[in-house]
Parts: C-alpha cells; structure tokens; sequence
C-alpha cells in the first residue's frame, strides 16, 4: 500500500480539520456584558434612543431620556455604551459590607423585637409627604414606635390636635409645606404655638411649596424644579413643563410615584427637609 504524504513529509502542510471545534465562532467579535446599574446612560443601535437606566427586573431594562419620558426593552444584545456595542444584563446583588444602614443614614437594628407605638405622634400635611417620609424614615420610625400621620391641609391643624390632645408624654410633631415668612402657613404655625397645645407641640417645615420640591431635581434628570405662575395648580403646573401627563388627578398620582420612584436615601433630599424631620423624631421621642 503507498505510503501517504503526510507520512512522507511530515505535519500536514495544510493544516488541521477546517470542521474541527467551534469553526462557527472563528472570528466573530465577542460582545462584553454590562450589568444595567441605575443611571448608566446607553444607546439604542436600531434607532439611536439613548436614556439612563431607571429600572430593570428579570427581563426588562426601563430607559428615561432626557426629556423625562420612558421606555422599556428586553435585556441583552442591541444596545451601546460610549459607542461600543454591548450585551445588558441584570445587575448581580451586591454583598453587604460592614454594617447596614437604613435610608436615612441609621445603623440597621438587627433583630429588633416589634415595638408598641408610643402615644406621640408625627402629623405630615398630605399623603406625598408620609410617602417620603416612610420611604426615607420609614425603619427607624419603627424602631422607635412613631407612627405618621397627614392632615390633608394644614388649615385643619387647629382641629386636629384638639382631637389628638398633646401633653406630657403625648408630643405633637408637625411637619408643614412651605413655612416661610408672611405665608398662612406661617400664621397658622405661629397660633398653634400660643395656643393651649403649644407647650407639647413642635410645629416645623421647609421652604418649598410642595415636598415635590424637597427632592433633589438632579434625581429626575433635571436641573432645577420649574417656576409655576401664580393662578396655575403647582403640581399640574410642575407636570406641564415638564411634559408629564396632568388631565386627571390619576397622572398627578403616577408623576409623584415616578418623583419618589428615583428617591433612594437621605442623600437624595434637601438638606432643609432632612433637618426638619431629624428634629421632630428627636422631640416626639424624647423622654416626656
């Protein structure tokens, strides 16, 4: 039988099997992943759409552009990041490291047995201010048995803490909307401290006309809340200039679901805010 010539002359010349191993991936471009963090800015290679990451779950990644508007597409292939084409993925959980803090900046109470709520209370003027309240404060209220309460409207103030009775050992903290110089607000805050409750009620507040306003504006992808013209609703106001739906007291609803939506600790309100609810915390929870 002849001998052949790759036994003639050695290694074949032409190399090995073109059909061995994964011929099919010779040369094609691997695509890195990145995880979908909160607020990387990416691009989408079909139609040029760019936004930054607001959400994202097992399947999905929800986009905000920078007009304010939202998108959601599926996790994976087809999008860039700083002109490269990459692959999203959901993020992985982040191991803790050291001690955990809770949203306001407290140390995390391990274990804590359930406490009974102690007969102070905090009063908030509306149900977005015990929202924000609850997302920030929310554990170490908890922890110390303080519940919050809103008002619907500073005007019922008077009426409400003659129904709630202050006196030693039973605090009245109030945290109110725009409690500026001059404003009703202010005459309201200054007779309530002359009046019978006074000695048992701390009456408090920021200068913004909304606690919309006490969110930090960067966290919504902006640079500053709008002006609103005297005469036009602020919060529909807020929501026109900044193209949100505004036509039913639902969108309202859903545009400060989207505000608190981004509002992820202490770090994200105004320092005039952060103040204010430290010091009633501290004042209904001191020892009568």
């Amino acid at each position: 039988m002849p001998t052949s010539t790759h036994a003639q002359n050695g290694p074949d010349r032409y190399g090995d099997d073109v059909l061995a191993g994964d011929w099919k991936a010779r040369g094609r471009r691997v695509i890195p992943t990145v995880e979908a963090e909160r607020d990387l800015v990416v691009e989408l290679a079909a139609d040029g759409y760019c936004g930054a990451v607001v959400a994202v779950n097992a399947q999905h990644v929800t986009l905000e552009d920078r007009f304010g508007k939202t998108r959601m597409f599926p996790l994976g292939h087809g999008f860039l990041v700083d002109g490269e084409a990459v692959q999203l993925v959901r993020p992985k959980p982040k191991a803790p490291t050291g001690r955990l803090r809770t949203a306001s900046g407290s140390f995390v109470v391990e274990n804590a047995p359930a406490k009974v709520a102690l007969p102070s209370r905090i009063f908030v003027e509306g149900r977005h201010d015990a929202e924000l309240v609850e997302k920030v404060w929310g554990a170490d209220l908890r922890i110390e048995g303080v519940v919050v309460e809103y008002l619907e409207g500073v005007d019922v103030l008077a009426r409400q803490l003659d129904d709630f009775e202050p006196g030693p050992g039973r605090r009245a903290g109030i945290l109110v909307d725009h409690l500026v110089p001059g404003s009703k607000e202010q005459r309201i805050a200054d007779a309530v401290r002359r009046g019978p409750h006074g000695a048992n009620v701390l009456v408090v507040g920021h200068p913004y006309i909304d606690v919309w306003q006490a969110v930090k504006p960067a966290r919504i992808g902006r640079e500053a809340w709008p002006v609103i013209p005297r005469g036009t609703e602020w919060k529909h106001g807020v929501c026109e200039a900044f193209g949100w739906p505004h036509a039913e007291q639902a969108d309202i609803a859903r545009a400060w679901q989207r505000i608190l939506g981004q509002v992820r600790a202490y770090g994200d309100l105004e320092p005039a805010l952060l103040a204010r609810v430290e010091e009633l915390i501290d004042f209904v929870t001191a020892p009568a």
